[in-house]
């Protein structure tokens, strides 16, 4: 289970839903969404941790009270379908299954895929994780499998496909997940692991000479003379960053292809029911590339929700939600935690922010508090002795305000003008491990990718504006007014074409500091900076220095902050729209270069909010960008068919200025001038 996620990553099948279609089927194997206009209060649910038939029965029934519409069930417990090769035993999951109907819950079933069974690990050991000092690991703990493994592929298909089979016409069966928390695992080094490397290898460069070339294997004597030569750089490394990075996306594929593999059964045995998943692109282990490639396995986006402040929520959310239209689900959602019990209202107000984000379904994790096992101390809805918590009554509240809210326009489709540009490669290439992207060895790239991006992303979060974060090189940008490429040090060659296409065709794109710096094999450009668009943005810059507190004008409102290292900007056909007065030179702070019918900014340091935030309100008229509600820090907020929805994150009560007289929904209560939010109070206003 993930209690902190940096960033994370899924997302929707196709984009181009609208409010007309109700999110209708547009891309090819996807089904039509059988929920369109609701809302989803659910929970996640271990029925094989109880204790019986009749404690089951009770959980159901408290449920069904509770509000609740939705359970996923299945996960992590592939031997309790099938306890030993081959022989299936259902008959408990049927009867919860046929109880389930009975008591009106729809069910996401999950192929429970990892952890793959004792006994599998004991018959075809491939399966197991061997490190990379060829020490060979017992499955100690959850997803120590090598997905990899062609037996495991094969057996994880048979029991996809067993189950799906048996419930494909169940009436309880709502939608289909893949394993849980794809993209959490170890990578292993066995000499099958090896040996499946080289075969990516050879399907992607085709010779050893383009090998070496991509691997720029004339440094330090490291050149490869055979295939047989190739060896998997070590997970804790980095090794030579070239192939780092390409081990990385190795395993990123490897994930991938299980998904593929699940999504095959889908479509062949419930072509009717969507795949939500709980994917985990930026699991700290291993990892993948979702944004690359979600369209190929995910029919919805779907997520675990464990926030910790309210801008990484927002961020994470948005990642998840990439491109699409339609609506994201917490299939794992907060409530308690390891060692925490919960705090009451908080579950509530993140649910409300949830819906904010675009939200359709939120699924606390987990149902009941677990008795052992790696979470015996994770607390749920249901205490150890089995009483309810008042985390179920929370729920329960959750539920009655998300029926009200689900007939006034909720939940809420987006149609974002602004898009934040993300890629897997790119966090790879600024967070090598130990002597990668340190500031002994690499101290350009710091701050790294991802505090840029959340330093791009606050000032549009604070003006409660809709954003997406994609992969620009595998999404349709003329959706947006605005694309920003924050800290992007590798930015791909078809990221590159599609920015070109862009700004050509009348796009505007502020790309900051550090980005265009390595190519698609991890290596610095060999022409000017940034690599590939130096004529996009009319300049070139190579040379760094840091400063220190930097100081500039943007509008008239003067920014003075500690911004790092800036770049030394050199124009050539761009135009100069602020100067640090601060440095030597009073050398450029920002440019702007029209190139053809479009835009092309540049920053010459990291995004820094104060920074960003005063370039963006610049923009906001010519692009055609409304600010959402003004609200005090901590306070957001979104306007839904013509109502406001107001959400305190923070632990203190907060003023909100509104015009005139209003009704909140959710309270009843009449507010004239100013709506006083409690700490984590949401309201929603209506004329």
């Amino acid at each position: 289970m993930k209690f902190k996620r940096i960033a994370a990553a899924c997302a929707l099948a196709l984009a181009g839903f609208t409010t007309a279609d109700a999110w209708s089927q547009t891309a090819e194997g996807h089904p039509e969404w059988p929920g369109a206009g609701q809302l989803f209060v659910g929970t996640n649910y271990q029925p094989f941790d109880r204790s019986g038939r009749d404690q089951i029965e009770r959980d159901i029934q408290r449920m069904k009270q509770a509000g609740m519409k939705v359970v996923r069930m299945g996960d992590l417990a592939w031997d309790a379908f099938e306890p030993a090769e081959g022989k299936f035993d259902f008959t408990l999951f049927d009867w919860i299954m046929d109880r389930m109907q009975a008591a009106g819950l729809k069910v996401i079933m999950d192929i429970p895929g990892q952890p793959a069974p004792v006994w599998l690990h004991k018959k075809y050991p491939g399966v197991d994780i061997v490190t990379e000092r060829g020490a060979r690991l017992d499955p100690v703990e959850r997803y120590m499998d090598d997905t990899s493994d062609p037996d495991y592929r094969r057996l994880l298909v048979r029991l996809a496909d067993t189950m799906t089979r048996r419930y494909a016409k169940h009436p309880a069966l709502f939608a289909i997940g893949y394993n849980n928390e794809s993209g959490n695992g170890m990578v292993s080094y066995s000499e099958a692991d090896r040996k499946r490397f080289i075969g990516w290898l050879k399907r992607k460069y085709g010779s050893m000479d383009a090998l070496n070339k991509a691997w720029a294997t004339q440094r330090w004597s490291r050149h490869l003379n055979t295939w047989d030569e190739v060896r998997l750089p070590y997970i804790e490394g980095a090794g030579p960053y070239e192939r780092y990075l390409d081990m990385r996306r190795f395993w990123s594929d490897q994930t991938v292809e299980v998904l593929e593999l699940l999504e095959a059964v889908r479509k062949k045995n419930v072509p009717d029911k969507p795949a939500i998943s709980n994917l985990w692109d930026s699991a700290w282990r291993k990892g993948f590339d979702m944004l690359a490639n979600y369209r190929k396995y995910a029919s919805y986006g779907a997520m675990g929700f464990y926030p910790g402040d309210p801008l990484s929520a927002g961020f994470e959310s948005t990642m998840m939600r990439a491109g699409m239209k339609a609506p994201i689900w917490f299939n794992e959602f907060t409530a308690g935690g390891p060692g925490y019990y919960g705090t009451p209202g908080r579950s509530r107000m993140w649910a409300h922010f949830g819906l904010l984000m675009g939200a359709q379904a939120v699924m606390p994790w987990t149902w009941h508090s677990h008795h052992g096992g790696e979470e015996q101390a994770l607390f749920g809805l249901i205490d150890h002795d089995d009483r309810p918590s008042w985390k179920l009554d929370e729920f329960a509240t959750i539920a009655k305000e998300f029926a009200k809210l689900e007939k006034l326009g909720f939940p809420r489709l987006q149609e974002p003008k602004v898009a934040i540009a993300y890629a897997f490669d790119n966090i790879i290439a600024t967070n090598l491990p130990k002597e990668g992207m340190n500031n002994t060895v690499r101290p350009y790239v710091n701050p790294g990718y991802m505090k840029q991006a959340h330093g791009a992303y606050e000032p549009l979060f604070k003006d409660n504006i809709d954003v997406a974060v994609i992969h620009i090189g595998h999404e349709d940008l003329s959706r947006y007014k605005l694309v920003i490429v924050p800290g992007m040090y590798l930015l791909d060659t078809a990221s590159r074409t599609n920015l070109r296409k862009f700004v050509s065709d009348g796009g505007t794109v502020i790309m900051t500091a550090q980005s265009a710096k390595v190519n698609d094999n991890n290596q610095w450009f060999d022409t000017p900076l940034p690599g590939g668009l130096t004529d996009v943005f009319g300049l070139r810059t190579n040379a760094f220095y840091n400063a220190g507190t930097l100081q500039t004008t943007i509008g008239g409102e003067e920014v003075k902050a500690e911004l790092g290292p800036y770049e030394v900007l050199e124009p050539s056909s761009a135009e100069v729209l602020a100067r640090f007065s601060n440095s030597d030179g009073n050398v450029p702070a920002i440019t702007v270069n029209r190139f053809g019918k479009g835009r092309a900014i540049y920053v010459a340091t990291a995004a820094h909010p104060q920074l960003m935030g005063l370039l963006y309100r610049q923009l906001y008229a010519s692009l055609g960008i409304t600010p959402g509600p003004k609200t005090p820090d901590g306070v957001y907020a979104r306007v839904v068919e013509g109502r406001k929805l107001y959400v305190n994150t923070t632990g203190e009560p907060k003023d909100v200025v509104i015009e005139g007289a209003m009704n909140g929904v959710l309270t009843g209560k009449r507010w004239q001038g100013v709506l006083r939010l409690e700490p984590s109070g949401v309201e929603l206003l209506e004329k």
